[in-house]
């Protein structure tokens, strides 16, 4: 049985985003499920966020755990009793904690792999390394605080870009069961982001050429939040076609 609410601190939450081609995120995505498209283009990423203070609803504080965690994620719609949804696709999640480890899946929302995490925050911004245990995933960001989106973006400005991901706070993890997708919610009460000058990024999921070809997915935008309180809610899960 899975834990019904979580909650704790988002101590730093980066959305690091990724413009890409349709046709090429659909072949990536469950039976089902569509990009989100915006301006014509696909939008993927990786949730970066570190987790402080993570307990059941009613558990003191000092009962929490603190982790680092990354979630490649894939903007999504589909359709349900009628209706247009959206939330986020989520085809790997790593973390340091084995705790999230040994319950996701289970009593947490979510399989989490391990990884290995380096963090340097400064005033200015953030260096940021992530490599998993099986050496499946390495991710590496060079940041700055900035006060608007790089020029070339596909959206308009911050408030564009922010409202897109607002709307993605159901996620849809992969399993190993391979029989249905761990379903989570994302509860903030107070949303609010800042733009990143990112010097450099480099995630080698998404620089993968067999999952997107040359000149299908490219770097677009980053964003931060931080301190941030907040509520994990288990939805129920989305079945797949055997």
């Amino acid at each position: 049985m899975k834990i019904p609410t979580l909650k704790g601190i988002i101590k730093r939450r980066i959305l690091i985003n990724f413009r890409a081609e349709p046709d090429s995120v659909q072949r990536l995505l469950p039976q089902g499920f569509r990009p989100k498209l915006h301006r014509g283009k696909a939008v993927a990423g990786i949730c970066l966020i570190r987790l402080e203070h993570i307990r059941p609803k009613m558990a003191p504080e000092f009962l929490g755990i603190n982790s680092e965690n990354a979630a490649h994620r894939i903007a999504v719609e589909w359709d349900e009793n009628g209706e247009t949804r959206e939330g986020v696709f989520i085809p790997r999640r790593d973390t340091d904690s084995a705790m999230n480890s040994l319950v996701g899946g289970t009593l947490f929302p979510g399989e989490h792999n391990r990884a290995k995490f380096a963090v340097t925050e400064t005033a200015e911004g953030l260096d940021f390394a992530m490599e998993s245990r099986d050496e499946k995933v390495r991710l590496e960001l060079k940041a700055t605080f900035a006060d608007e989106l790089p020029k070339g973006s596909i959206f308009e400005n911050l408030d564009d870009s922010s409202l897109f991901f607002k709307g993605g706070a159901l996620g849809y993890s992969v399993t190993h069961g391979e029989k249905h997708l761990d379903g989570i919610t994302l509860q903030i009460n107070e949303w609010n982001v800042q733009p990143l000058d990112v010097e450099s990024v480099a995630s080698s999921f998404y620089s993968d050429m067999e999952l997107f070809p040359k000149g299908t997915i490219e770097f677009d935008h980053a964003l931060i939040m931080q301190n941030v309180d907040h509520e994990w809610h288990a939805a129920a899960d989305y079945p797949l076609s055997s």
